[in-house]
């Protein structure tokens, strides 16, 4: 065929890409085409965080195209009738693009590849975000997995992911190129600049991705193990925002990381890939169970009894200002990176939860604007598992101790002090314990953490009754 089109959605690379590929390999020329339509994920379009770092990705990326030839052409949705009218434009034979799971767009590329089939046209989807199709694996009675640990066992049963492809030497860009939008007009960055914060801490595109991959690989995976759970080391990956927006494959991240087998303790590399497997099984329980991002996997906590007068204190929570100093040192650092360590995500959610008592769409939702890595899949499976209400979740009555949590994770106090200044001259001996006047201008703790544990707990032994 002459003219393919290929629909970019969080693909935001040359390399390792199946769709790119199977268009350059079936038509003479391939337009490459992103639709901004975030009504279309609705109640879950790309938050702020995420919108800013989609906006330098494709700058990133159609800065790649132009050099080598070819370009990125943008438009507004709705995406099938965007699609159709481009096709007609342009005189396309076919459309390819690789596959996303979250249930909305989902049923929406169902459509979209119905509608333009029965147009006539060749329409290929690929796999191209995950090692494993979400329903290429299922328990022994053929349902769905709700269990990490029996789901990963499977998985890993299969053969080794293939190895990644190469980016595509030539793109054959079209002769003609129809009208397209300047990125500036998808108003994706903040009107008032609040992201100087992501700026300093981050270069979307794939080939920042590529490079922290291998520093990673090569300078920090053999410590993985010691260093995961503390935020006052540079001990984790820091790859999530890049495998959200497609920069960089799981395929290729996993590839990296097993060839340094040999050079790495295999229990570090096991123990990483292991958390490549909870991002599969994060997207296994969603697809299966499409509702949890609003509702309980397990109905009984529908009716858990959440604290009433809790909008104080949940502010006190977004701002880094409830006088627990691990849990507003995340707080802090979440709203000046878009980002924050996985330890500390699980202990600032179980003080949401557990001690304020304030439902964990709440926080899953203040998650879902602020993290530059906020996925639908992992962000309900984290929530989920800290509200005790989900798959693989933590039992309710699991309410993690922020004192004793940052006295073992951040001994020195570093991390804390880095994100809370008022308590930089603090002693490390008394830098977790919240107290009133622990520093000049930083506040006493906002909830009493022994009494309103012991509330949790009643709250749970009611609902059971």
């Amino acid at each position: 065929m002459k003219l393919a089109i290929y629909w970019l959605r969080r693909d935001l690379r040359l390399g390792d890409n199946p769709a790119l590929l199977a268009a350059l390999e079936a038509a003479e020329t391939v337009l490459p085409v992103f639709i901004w339509s975030p009504d279309e994920e609705a109640p879950w379009a790309p938050g702020a965080a995420a919108r800013w770092w989609l906006h330098h990705s494709l700058d990133a990326l159609g800065s790649e195209l132009r050099a080598r030839g070819s370009r990125l052409l943008l438009r507004t949705g709705p995406a099938a009738e965007t699609l159709a009218a481009l096709v007609a434009e342009i005189g396309a034979e076919a459309v390819f693009w690789n596959r996303l799971y979250e249930p909305a767009l989902v049923a929406r590329d169902t459509g979209i590849k119905t509608r333009l089939r029965e147009q006539g046209l060749a329409v290929e989807s690929c796999k191209a975000a995950l090692l494993f199709e979400p329903w290429e694996h299922s328990t022994g009675k053929g349902e769905p997995y709700r269990v990490f640990t029996p789901f990963w066992k499977s998985a890993l049963r299969e053969p080794e992911p293939a190895p990644p492809q190469a980016a595509p030497a030539d793109l054959k860009p079209p002769d003609r190129w129809p009208k397209g939008l300047d990125l500036a007009t998808l108003e994706l960055l903040p009107r008032i600049r609040w992201d100087d914060g992501l700026a300093a801490h981050w270069t979307p595109g794939e080939a920042a991705a590529q490079a922290r991959l291998a520093r990673w690989c090569e300078a920090g995976l053999d410590a993985y193990p010691a260093g995961r759970n503390r935020p006052d080391r540079d001990g984790t990956s820091a790859l999530s925002p890049a495998l959200h927006h497609g920069e960089l494959t799981p395929r290729q991240a996993w590839h990296a990381a097993t060839a340094q087998r040999g050079n790495v303790p295999e229990a570090a590399l096991e123990c990483w890939l292991r958390e490549l497997g909870w991002r599969e099984f994060a997207h296994h329980v969603l697809f299966y169970f499409p509702d949890t991002p609003t509702e309980p996997m397990h109905e009984k906590y529908a009716a858990f009894p959440w604290r009433e007068d809790r909008a104080a204190l949940v502010e006190a929570w977004q701002q880094g200002r409830t006088g627990i100093p691990i849990v507003d040192a995340g707080m802090r650092q979440l709203w000046a990176t878009g980002w924050m360590h996985n330890r500390v995500r699980m202990i600032v959610a179980s003080l949401l939860v557990k001690n304020i008592r304030a439902p964990w769409q709440a926080g899953a939702s203040w998650f879902w604007d602020t993290l530059v890595d906020a996925d639908l899949a992992s962000n309900t499976l984290g929530w989920q598992w800290s509200a005790g209400s989900g798959a693989d979740a933590a039992p309710y009555f699991r309410i993690f101790n922020p004192m004793l949590q940052g006295e073992k994770f951040d001994p020195e106090g570093h991390y804390v002090k880095r994100w809370v200044p008022e308590l930089a001259d603090v002693p490390a001996d008394r830098i977790h314990t919240p107290s009133p006047g622990l520093a000049k201008g930083y506040p006493g703790p906002v909830i009493d953490l022994k009494r309103s544990r012991q509330e949790a707990l009643d709250a749970l032994a009611s609902l059971r009754k």
